[in-house]
Parts: structure tokens; sequence; C-alpha cells
């Protein structure tokens, strides 16, 4: 019978200390097979949207696929961005397992795996976390950074300052020290962590802004035309992605400046399956700023989505 998983069913299976840990031996196993995912263009001017297609499999085991649309327009229809589904299947027969909420599937893994490169690249003693954003992503961004790092302040930008000031509301509510920030450039410069988690088009992050010794985590930008951090800030940095082959595909962060002569792709330092495989060092000394670009990977919805089958209690059978 295949089990259906609703959002609160999946965050609930998926914590940070169980997730976390299961991302970095498949990161580091590399067992699952994934194509560079589809993407469409589904909107219009008015409303701009994306479908993705993401298929996963580890032989024999398991296989699935998520089906995500992301429209950012939402945002003024007081919605979240993405939304989608993503179906489970036996690996070794093909029988359908599970039907799992893909955003909450999608929030949760997205911010495990920026927290899993943190272990990575980020100073141990970090304790200020700058989030960029106020969608739902950023929201679990700041819960991810704060499970792997002694973080005591969180600084909550967004182009709303009301926003800001009610994502921050939420997460104090969760025990994080958490405060509206209305200056981006001053809480940049805070931070020893910056976490981005918009469907920006604008550079938002500048390297003048970021001091030494700064982690910072790309995640919102997903398509060659967007953007969260500047030239200088590429250029000036330790780049680390989530895969080669969809961060040099997707990537605007890292294909507009090396368009623009600014930076190569052959300065990339190392991608997950390295870092956690111990085949590539991650921050060796305080002084670097460090950078992770990520557009995501099948890799880690499969992953999600068998600790969602293992360990969470469904909400219903699927009739």
């Amino acid at each position: 019978m295949v089990q259906v998983y609703e959002a609160r069913e999946v965050e609930a299976a998926l914590t940070y200390e169980r997730l976390v840990p299961a991302l970095r031996a498949a990161f580091a196993e590399a067992a699952v097979e994934s194509p560079v995912r589809q993407a469409h263009d589904v909107g219009t001017s008015q409303a701009p949207g994306h479908l993705l297609a993401m298929p996963a499999w580890r032989r024999g085991a398991a296989l699935g696929v998520k089906l995500v649309n992301i429209f950012p327009a939402n945002a003024d229809r007081g919605l979240g961005s993405v939304h989608g589904i993503y179906v489970l299947f036996d690996g070794a027969t093909g029988v359908p397992q599970a039907i799992i909420d893909a955003e909450a599937l999608t929030n949760r893994r997205t911010a495990a795996t920026s927290a899993l490169a943190s272990t990575f690249l980020s100073r141990e003693d970090s304790s200020t976390l700058t989030v960029v954003g106020t969608g739902h992503l950023a929201f679990h961004l700041a819960q991810g950074h704060c499970a792997v790092r002694p973080i005591r302040r969180v600084l909550v930008w967004g182009r709303s300052l009301a926003r800001a000031g009610d994502m921050a509301e939420r997460l104090a509510a969760l025990g994080l020290p958490a405060e509206p920030a209305a200056d981006l450039s001053a809480a940049v410069g805070a931070a020893d962590i910056v976490t981005c988690g918009t469907t920006s088009t604008q550079a938002l992050v500048l390297g003048r802004d970021v001091k030494p010794g700064t982690h910072v985590d790309l995640v919102g930008a997903f398509t060659p035309a967007m953007r969260e951090s500047d030239d200088d800030l590429i250029a000036m940095g330790t780049v680390y992605v989530d895969t080669y082959g969809g961060a040099l595909a997707e990537a605007g962060d890292l294909l507009l400046p090396a368009a623009a002569g600014r930076w190569s792709t052959d300065r990339v330092a190392g991608d997950l399956h390295e870092l956690c495989a111990g085949l590539k060092a991650g921050r060796s000394d305080a002084a670097p700023i460090t950078l992770f670009k990520s557009v995501g990977a099948a890799l880690e919805d499969l992953v999600a989505a068998e600790l969602v089958a293992a360990e969470g209690t469904p909400a219903s059978p699927a009739p």
C-alpha cells in the first residue's frame, strides 16, 4: 500500500541530526545515480514558473522522482514558491511505496545539505549567522546552520523588513536567537556565515561587504540567469559546489562571472562527494572566504525520501 506523507510528517522525520549524517554517507559512497535534472519554463511574463523533474536511483534498493514547480511570484499571493510531490519506489520491484510532500522534503534536504557543507567549510567557532531571504527555504536554512555550528546570533534580512521581523519571530519561537536586520551590507559584514535562499536575479551579497574567514552559502539561484552574489565575491572566494554537473550547468552565481572573465570554472575547489569521501580538503585555516554553491541534487531527495519512509508516520494510505 502506498503511504502518503504530508509536510508535518516529513519535517518530523527529517531532523537535522538524522539527515545530515545520512547525506554525508550518501555523498561519500556515491552509489546513487541521477541524470542532470530537466528544467522547463512553464510560466508567463507576469508569473514566472519553472517545472523541474529529478529522478534518482540506487540500483536494487530504491528509486524515486521529484516533480516540483517553482513560482517566485507566489509570495504576493501568500503562498510558498515551491510545490510538488516526490514518489518513492522499491528499487528491486518498481512497486510504488510512498508519495511525499515535495516542498517540505526539498526545504529540509536543501538546508541539511548546506549544513553538511558548513561542517567542512565554515569556522568551527562561527557564532553569527546572516540569513538573506524570508521565504520558506530561508526559514529552514537558518535552522540547518544552527544545528551544526554554535550560533549565538541570527540576523534576518529581506526586501520587506516586516517579513524579516515575522521570520525572526518564528525562528525565535523555535529557540533560535533571531532578529531582523534593516541593513544588508552591515548584516553581511557582521556574519561568520551568510546563507542565501532567494530567487534573485541581482547580486545581493557583495564581495566588499564580506569579511575574511566568512563562509557564504548560496542556495536560492538555480538557473544561469539568477544570482545572489557579485563577481567580486566569487573571484575572491574559494568555491565549492554540491555537484560539478549541476552547478556548472545551472548556477548563474558561477556562470555569470565566468562569462565576464572574472573567474573560471576550473577554479572550483571541490564538490560534496570529494569533501565527504576525504578526497579534497575543506577549510584549512581561519582566514579564507569560502563559498558553497548548490543548485540541488536528486541524490539528496532520494536519501531524504528513504528516511521519511523508514522513520516517518504516514498521514494516510493513498486510495
